[in-house]
């Protein structure tokens, strides 16, 4: 499966469903990270998800191993799930699985990842967004490269990466090519280019999503705070994306 560079560059596209997958290759994007219920911050797609998307996408396929919503602290039995989703993502021949454990005090699960990160080989594996959590993030770097991680998620442990561009910069120095930085949360068109050029990364996280509203027209009125509304990688965000990274 091929990861297309862009100008250099590689663009990820979060996909929430088989549908954003097919949009983002569509467009032009250099892979996926596949998860749902990305409007809780993504948790493990299903197997037919998985299944699916890898058989159908000729672009590579990285899947969220995340049990649940909420922290990044698991008990015994949410580990176990971890390592079954795993193995699943391994037997389908995805590309690689993203994932991350921390510790109550913050710091990386050391013990625990290396579990994991061995038992996914020969996938690659990235380090997700758990890194934003982290107590002190360039010791969380140099945890993660010990543990052979390929890649790091990162908004610079800010809401966006844009927000988050010193840190990330620093990063990406730190790592100096032991580790490929990438930066992830609230990259659009507009500020795409911004980033990349700020941070020396190469390449990014996006999920390019819009809202589509609900075309259901009987709507409960008993029934409160039930959004009916739904949210899908656009195609054209993707390009818009890629277009400004042609252009750096």
């Amino acid at each position: 499966m091929m990861e297309k560079e862009i100008n250099g560059y590689k663009l990820e596209i979060c996909a929430n469903s088989f549908y954003s997958a097919k949009q983002a290759q569509s467009a032009g994007a250099s892979r996926i990270e596949l998860c749902q219920n990305l409007e809780n911050g993504g948790t493990t797609p299903s197997f037919g998800l998985i299944k699916l998307t890898r058989e159908t996408l000729d672009i590579a396929v990285h899947v969220l191993i995340r049990p649940r919503s909420g922290d990044f602290v698991y008990n015994e039995e949410e580990l176990e799930e971890m390592k079954e989703d795993i193995l699943i993502c391994k037997s389908l021949n995805c590309n690689g699985v993203v994932l991350g454990i921390l510790l109550p005090s913050g710091d990386v699960d050391k013990v625990r990842m290396q579990e994991l990160v061995d038992l996914a080989r020969p996938m690659e594996v990235v380090f997700h967004r758990a890194f934003d959590r982290c107590r002190d993030p360039k010791e969380a770097l140099e945890d993660i490269i010990e543990l052979g991680c390929n890649r790091i998620l990162t908004s610079g442990q800010k809401n966006t990466a844009e927000e988050g561009i010193e840190l990330i910069r620093e990063l990406v120095e730190q790592a100096a090519g032991r580790i490929e930085i990438m930066p992830g949360a609230g990259v659009t068109s507009a500020n795409v280019k911004t980033i990349l050029e700020k941070t020396d990364a190469k390449s990014v996280h996006a999920s390019a999503k819009i809202t589509q509203k609900s075309t259901m027209t009987f709507h409960n009125p008993a029934l409160v705070g039930m959004d009916e509304d739904i949210f899908y990688s656009d195609e054209k965000k993707v390009a818009e994306i890629i277009e400004q990274i042609k252009s750096l």
